[in-house]
């Protein structure tokens, strides 16, 4: 019995086993990219707020190596009065902390691509900082060139992000 063509099977077999598999893994990130916050609202007992103001500014950065860097704001909060960052009134810092968020972490995807869930390294929220978000409390759904964050408050409000991509 020649065991050379067995041999020579057995190992075309592993190497198109393994680039199927690394094919598989290699689905592209629909999420990775720059994305700039177009639309931002906040749901409850049926009245709509906008959180951010009417025309909201931020931007989400999803890097290709699974971290991401979330930044939204109102852009019509008033400048400090001392111009300095440490300096504002009571008024100036309720402003800025009810009219901004910045977050950061990692993030995960599913074997098609799309945002399977992340963790919140840190936060301008302190109370989210550590939390680890699946698809059940966090969603982030793709359509096109847009893609749309929603969650639900432990209130019970339902926050609606819109994003449109950057790059």
């Amino acid at each position: 019995m020649n065991q050379h063509p067995l041999i020579r099977m057995a190992a075309a077999t592993a190497l198109l086993l393994c680039a199927a598999s690394s094919l598989a893994a290699e689905a592209p990130n629909k999420v990775a990219g720059t994305w700039n916050l177009i639309a931002a609202t906040v749901e409850s007992n049926g009245v709509k707020s906008y959180p951010y103001g009417p025309e909201p500014r931020g931007r989400l950065v999803f890097t290709p190596d699974l971290y991401f860097v979330e930044f939204l704001h109102d852009p019509r909060i008033p400048r400090f009065q001392s111009n300095q960052r440490g300096g504002g009134t009571d008024a100036e810092n309720r402003a800025v902390m009810a009219g901004s968020l910045a977050l950061y972490g990692r993030y995960t995807v599913d074997e098609q691509g799309n945002f399977s869930g992340n963790r919140v390294e840190g936060s301008s929220f302190p109370n989210w900082t550590g939390d680890v978000r699946t698809t059940r409390e966090l969603r982030m759904e793709v359509r096109g060139e847009r893609m749309i964050e929603s969650f639900q408050r432990p209130g019970g409000a339902k926050v609606r992000l819109v994003f449109e991509r950057a790059d």
